[in-house]
């Protein structure tokens, strides 16, 4: 394999879970930024309600402060009122958010593992109707907290039946971190057999036990080019407190560079990015890429 696509994640998923809320105007630049270090695809918020996710209250401003170009940028909407408000403001590709757990989709969703498809499929059917791409995430991969270990069959049911929707793109998440290489290569396997190919598919990893570079590699040698990141490695989840940052882009990058693979990315510029975006939110990157490239 000499290329892949990074999926960026950080204005999304990264800023969600962080405490210090950022200004509008921060968001917008920590977006162009990212797009300009060469990131293909850059998620940029969520139209979700406020009162769940307070950081990201701002999605309307921040669309309509990226302008134009911010329309092919992909953002998340949880029901049909943010697929609404996602077309008022001329986006082009949106994401919804299941669960592959009972657990998770009660706390998340406020729906059954039974009813989240229910809810799901007028919102990717007008999406769809409108000519927006789709891509839907599944969380609790391969764990939660409530549960513990989620069986494979289980995953594959739920990523089945939410592509059988009209999704073009899987994106499995490892939400607390908790699987490993071995895991991994099981999952993936079976969903091939399930008749998804692995360019349907991408790989979403949290770093909670230190796997999540080891995890992301043994998916490349399974055949998967999409792969989640975060900047600096922010995030977590604000539903599920065992949940630590997300694979940081820039360790990412290092160990896809070190093979050979192409990115497109210029980590330089990525990681004075991530160092900017630090001194925004008043604390250090996780990102041991970040901290190495930092002056000391």
């Amino acid at each position: 394999m000499t290329e892949v696509t990074i999926y960026e994640v950080g204005p999304r998923d990264g800023l969600q879970n962080e405490s210090t809320l950022v200004p509008t105007a921060d968001k917008a630049e920590f977006v162009r930024r990212l797009l300009a270090a060469g990131l293909p695809v850059v998620e940029a918020t969520s139209f979700v309600h406020p009162r769940w996710v307070p950081q990201l209250a701002d999605a309307a401003e921040l669309m309509t402060e990226l302008g134009e170009a911010g329309r092919d940028l992909p953002v998340l909407v949880p029901n049909e009122r943010g697929l609404d408000r996602a077309l008022e403001l001329g986006c082009r590709h949106v994401a919804i958010f299941g669960s592959a757990t009972e657990s998770f989709a009660q706390r998340n969703l406020n729906r059954s593992l039974d009813e989240q498809f229910a809810m799901f499929e007028p919102t990717v059917t007008r999406a769809r109707e409108h000519g927006l791409d789709v891509r839907a995430y599944v969380s609790m991969c391969f764990g939660d907290p409530w549960e513990g270990d989620v069986p494979v069959e289980q995953v594959v049911d739920v990523g089945r039946r939410l592509y059988d929707l009209g999704a073009s793109q899987l994106s499995l998440g490892d939400t607390i971190g908790v699987g490993t290489a071995g895991h991994v290569r099981r999952l993936l396997t079976a969903f091939n057999d399930a008749g998804l190919a692995d360019d349907v598919l991408a790989v979403h990893f949290h770093d909670t036990y230190g796997q999540a570079l080891t995890n992301a590699h043994a998916a490349l040698e399974h055949g998967i080019t999409t792969f989640d990141a975060s900047a600096g490695g922010l995030g977590g989840c604000p539903y599920a407190e065992s949940a630590t940052g997300n694979l940081a882009t820039e360790d990412l990058v290092w160990l896809l560079h070190g093979l050979g693979v192409e990115t497109g990315v210029d980590l330089d510029a990525l990681v004075a990015t991530s160092r900017w975006m630090a001194e925004v939110l008043g604390r250090p990157s996780p990102s041991r890429v970040v901290q190495a490239l930092s002056p000391s």
